[in-house]
């Protein structure tokens, strides 16, 4: 039997956000057996938003929770770290709106549980085994999840631009394999995309330090690639954050062709309402 897991001890870090551009501290906790993962708003008298797909507020540029009048943002990279480094259980304290951009990937996340280390728990890890195919569509984007004995994620991105174009990714959670193929991945955006974010205020925390910067021909930043396919590596980092809003580890394979947040969200929402399509298990 596979037991959950929390942090062995608190860690803390600090940084700004990337829509935001605010100065966050945040500290990640342990938390006892069937937690989840849990928001801890400090500075508003430690309201609670547990990372839950019913909290869900909007999905264009980043994933933002929304409880009671209450807002987090930009919590799918951190989720990524949580889930893709096997703790099931964490309280994650924070005094401002948005969760710090870091380098732009999981990687920063990745080494502070490192740090923190992992405790076992008595409790069961429990999964949710999809049983049945569910499938979404949006325009050119689509989205699916099937029946699997491990969790995978096929991921295929196309965009008309040099550095990326039609890029594809199998990948498989096991064994460490979130932080040797995917964590490092940065988040990318496209200088035509900057001022119409800006106007709209956000991305005012982005910087070529937290971002891929790409350009029409090539990308503003000095440091090369981390990958030859870091674009569609992101792109799975985000459906792992994402999908770890349904509260515990999938067992399933998700299939990808251009999709986003927002798709996300919805194959999430379908997901949920189907219910002969999926029962939770524990491990075994």
């Amino acid at each position: 039997m596979i037991n959950q897991k929390t942090l062995a001890k608190s860690v803390e870090t600090s940084g700004v956000g990337l829509h935001t551009g605010a100065a966050v501290n945040l500290t990640l906790k342990p938390a006892p057996e069937n937690t989840g993962y849990v928001f801890v708003r400090t500075d508003l008298d430690n309201f609670e938003i547990p990372a839950s797909v019913e909290y869900i507020s909007h999905c264009s540029y980043a994933t933002t929770l929304l409880r009671r009048g209450v807002l987090l943002s930009t919590c799918e990279h951190l989720l990524a770290a949580l889930r893709g480094g096997g703790v099931d259980n964490c309280f994650i304290e924070l005094d401002n709106i948005e969760i710090p951009i870091l380098d732009g990937s999981s990687e920063n996340w990745i080494e502070l549980l490192e740090r923190a280390g992992d405790a076992e728990q008595n409790a069961p890890r429990r999964f949710l085994q999809i049983k049945k195919a569910v499938a979404f569509e949006q325009d050119d984007k689509r989205m699916s999840i099937a029946p699997s004995d491990k969790f995978e994620i096929e991921c295929t991105i196309d965009f008309p631009h040099p550095f990326i174009r039609r890029q594809s990714y199998n990948f498989e959670l096991a064994d460490g394999s979130f932080g040797r193929e995917i964590a490092s991945a940065r988040t990318f955006g496209f200088t035509q995309e900057i001022e119409m974010l800006r106007k709209s205020n956000l991305a005012l925390g982005g910087s070529l330090s937290n971002a891929i910067v790409l350009t029409p021909d090539g990308m503003l930043n000095e440091n090369p690639l981390r990958f030859p396919d870091e674009f569609v590596r992101h792109k799975i980092l985000d459906i792992i954050g994402d999908f770890a809003l349904l509260g515990m580890p999938i067992q399933g394979k998700l299939t990808a062709y251009k999709s986003g947040h927002a798709v996300h969200a919805s194959l999430m929402s379908k997901l949920l309402k189907t219910e002969r399509a999926w029962k939770i298990v524990e491990s075994v």
